[in-house]
């Protein structure tokens, strides 16, 4: 199977232009062929490591999350998060072009990183990364968000796994989520002089923070839209 690819292409006002090639092994969802030059020091699993991180650093020398994203930092730190840029998201089939800030399409670019990166506390958002979306409003990103626990769910039924009906372990896992946000940002103040990458996770971590106060009252929105699932099938049949 090839790799699923996705290239971002920035194109800011100043005239300068970045372009960012992801390839994704298609069933494990993480980096390929990606060359892997010296880590930054602010990268080490020790240095601000997050204080719910299973890994050991005798083992994984290098925080997986934090080295995913050295190359953005490397390439856009000195770049202002008001900044204007064109951006382009392309994939196999189609691509996505917008105007935005320079914060925005970092934070996209950010979602999808962090998500393939291999951390464990971020291994659960593959499938939001298998079916990315740049530039995600808020309220797109929790719809998907629920759906896609909601098949996990299903999934686990399917073969006759134990499954709670609450959202409970979601809320749960976007804490922890915000618990490793907040570290990779300290990392980010020291490597970022202009902030654009922190400010981009920032915003990517808006969400995380709002989640778990409004889960519900978004799925009883959400409800509303499915009303045409709660009716039976007709049965047009003799």
């Amino acid at each position: 199977m090839d790799a699923i690819s996705i290239h971002y292409h920035l194109a800011l006002d100043d005239g300068r232009k970045e372009e960012f090639d992801i390839r994704l092994h298609p069933q494990t969802l993480l980096p390929v062929d990606e060359e892997e030059g010296a880590a930054p020091d602010w990268t080490r699993l020790d240095f601000q490591q997050c204080p719910n991180c299973p890994l050991a650093p005798d083992q994984h020398p290098s925080c997986p999350l934090a080295l995913r994203l050295s190359p953005v930092v490397d390439r856009l730190s000195g770049i202002l998060s008001y900044q204007e840029v064109d951006l382009t998201v392309a994939f196999e089939t189609r691509a996505l072009t917008a105007t935005t800030s320079v914060q925005e399409a970092i934070s996209s670019l950010l979602g999808l990183l962090i998500a393939t990166c291999g951390c464990p506390h971020t291994d659960f958002l593959k499938p939001m990364a298998r079916f990315h979306l740049p530039l995600a409003t808020t309220e797109e990103t929790l719809y998907r968000v629920v759906c896609m626990y909601a098949l996990s769910r299903l999934l686990r039924l399917r073969k006759g796994q134990p499954v709670d009906a609450s959202f409970d372990d979601l809320v749960e896992r976007y804490e922890a989520m915000r618990i490793v946000n907040r570290s990779i940002a300290n990392r980010l103040k020291l490597a970022d002089e202009e902030g654009s990458t922190v400010n981009a996770l920032i915003l990517l971590d808006y969400v995380a923070q709002l989640l778990p106060v409004s889960l519900e009252e978004e799925i009883a929105e959400l409800e509303q839209l499915f009303h045409g699932f709660s009716q039976a099938t007709r049965n047009n049949g003799p």
